[in-house]
């Protein structure tokens, strides 16, 4: 499968920040009129973050969930220059070149786990998902699902694949499943988890792997303490992946055993 068709635009203004977010994503405005919500390259765990976002995101929609729109963001330095705030300055600063956006849902809130009530079928996929992706931050604490226009919406999946941040141990990952999952905010509400594993199985496939994992932008995989060249960093997600999805009737019954 060919690489996905990811627009790129341009950020014309920066509108405000986003403090709730442990990075401080922002609010921007692009060349195409729309509104985004804007991930930096250069906040806390770097252009990883923007890789497990795109990955994770990408995945979510394959599976048949709903992701805001993803697109590839060049900020220049003029925003640095004028911005008041040094915190936020050194931010921008630190992120001129490609980000990442997706696009801002208004009016959308996040899930209360207690209150909203979520299909079976798709909070299932949502655990699988974050299984297979290893995503350590979907917890009550941390939901990172919206609800907008009375539909669950999937965003904040820059935790996920941690063992990225450390590329000479990644193999060891391979072959584990994923015991936080117990810590799941949709776990409850995951009442369809072998269904969900049989959809997942019949959805994603190598092609669509390959397609999303050759959609990462090359800037992207270059990183000055990583020894592997972007190519085998490609290689290892894909290979990562089609390991987890192999291993799905596996994750679904650790889900299953944690409910």
């Amino acid at each position: 499968m060919n690489a996905l068709d990811i627009r790129t635009v341009d950020v014309v203004q920066y509108v405000t920040p986003l403090r709730e977010g442990g990075s401080m994503p922002a609010i921007v405005k692009a060349n195409d009129g729309f509104l985004y919500v804007l991930k930096f390259r250069g906040a806390g765990q770097g252009k990883k973050a923007l890789i497990a976002e795109f990955i994770g995101g990408e995945l979510a929609r394959a599976i048949g969930l709903k992701v805001p729109e993803v697109v590839f963001m060049n900020l220049d330095d003029s925003f640095s220059k004028t911005e008041p705030d040094e915190e936020i300055q050194d931010l921008l600063k630190f992120s001129v070149g490609l980000n990442l956006g997706l696009h801002f849902l208004s009016g959308a809130i996040t899930i209360d786990p207690l209150v909203t009530k979520i299909d079976g079928l798709i909070a299932s996929k949502v655990v699988l998902l974050d299984s297979i992706i290893s995503n350590i931050d979907r917890t009550p604490k941390n939901p990172n699902l919206l609800f907008w226009n009375k539909e669950l919406w999937i965003i904040d999946n820059g935790a996920s694949f941690y063992f990225h941040h450390n590329w000479p141990t990644w193999e060891n990952h391979l072959t584990r499943t994923f015991p936080l999952i117990k810590d799941h905010v949709l776990l409850a509400q995951a009442t369809q988890i072998p269904a969900a594993a049989k959809s997942i199985e019949l959805t994603l496939n190598c092609d669509t792997i390959n397609g999303i994992i050759e959609s990462i932008p090359e800037d992207w995989l270059l990183n000055e303490a990583d020894t592997m060249t972007p190519d085998h960093i490609r290689a290892a997600y894909k290979r990562y992946l089609t390991t987890k999805l192999s291993m799905i009737d596996v994750l679904a019954k650790e889900a299953q055993n944690a409910r």
